[in-house]
């Protein structure tokens, strides 16, 4: 591949593997922060104008990270648009607008103050388990109540989801954004999440392993609400647990949520709850069980 060309907006460097027209952005204002490093071939802005900040997807730019044409990732980020109206919701970062944009296509969305519980690109593992400035570092050593709170909005928001007839495909911590300032917590990058049930026809989905189930690797497998059990599981075992490994000696929540968590991802899907709605009030009901002692 030729050397990656180097571009400067305001005050903020990026690069890309060709030069593209981004002049459309000066209308929102000054750009203060850049993400051009995902290889779903979107490129991010950071805004502001008039004290106000806002953050834009954009689509249709050669990315460094991309391996697809632009045009595959123009059209996943209007059929995106779709997906993040239909599960608005307090606990998803909001979509505020969305457009054609030069040769390409943007979403604008509410900025939020939050960190990725992945910075894969500024503190890459061990440094995301280790280094005291990691944003995972830190998440994981709130207050238990401080996380239990965090994990009750994922947890909400992929309720909704199921009741929205959705299934959460390619969720993980890269997805979950925390403001330490006001203990808030925010799901970002729902954009490949689609309607379900369908059947597996890739083989192994987008997504992240460390998170997804069995049957999220298997061709022809069902995807549904039992799928979406392990994910939220999994997600338990990153908030409480020792990620990979599930055993109780590395979870910090009590014995009656762990195994409630260790059900959820259990590898044969009859052995786990039948939907995330039954997953939550279990979940629900061991927590007021803890809360009465």
């Amino acid at each position: 591949m030729d050397q990656p060309l180097t571009i400067k907006i305001d005050e903020v460097s990026f690069q890309l593997k060709e030069p593209h027209p981004l002049e459309w952005l000066s209308a929102w204002g000054k750009v203060f922060a850049v993400f051009d490093k995902q290889d779903s071939g979107n490129l991010s802005f950071g805004v502001e104008k008039d004290g106000v900040r806002r953050f834009i997807k954009y689509a249709g730019a050669a990315t460094t990270e991309f391996e697809g044409e632009p045009a595959d990732a123009i059209l996943r980020l209007k059929q995106a648009v779709q997906v993040y109206e239909d599960l608005d919701h307090p606990s998803l970062v909001r979509m505020l607008s969305h457009f054609e944009a030069g040769p390409g296509y943007a979403a604008v969305f509410e900025w939020f103050d939050g960190e990725s519980l992945h910075p894969h690109w500024t503190f890459p593992p061990p440094a995301k388990y280790e280094d005291p400035r990691s944003p995972f570092y830190r998440y994981r050593r709130l207050p238990l109540e401080k996380r239990l709170a965090s994990y009750r909005a994922i947890l909400d928001f992929h309720v909704h989801v199921e009741e929205k007839g959705y299934i959460a495909v390619d969720f993980y911590d890269g997805s979950v954004l925390y403001d330490f300032a006001t203990d808030t917590t925010k799901i970002c990058d729902i954009d490949l999440y689609q309607k379900g049930p369908f059947e597996n026809r890739m083989g192994r989905l987008w997504g992240s392993s460390r998170f997804m189930s069995p049957e999220e690797f298997e061709y022809g497998a069902a995807i549904d609400g039992i799928t979406n059990v392990y994910n939220m599981g999994a997600t338990a075992f990153f908030i409480f647990g020792g990620e990979m490994d599930r055993s109780y000696d590395q979870w910090d929540a009590g014995r009656s949520l762990y195994d409630i968590a260790l059900k959820a991802v259990h590898a044969d899907r009859a052995g786990r709850y039948a939907s995330v709605a039954d997953f939550a009030s279990a979940w629900d009901k061991a927590l007021q069980e803890l809360d009465g002692r």
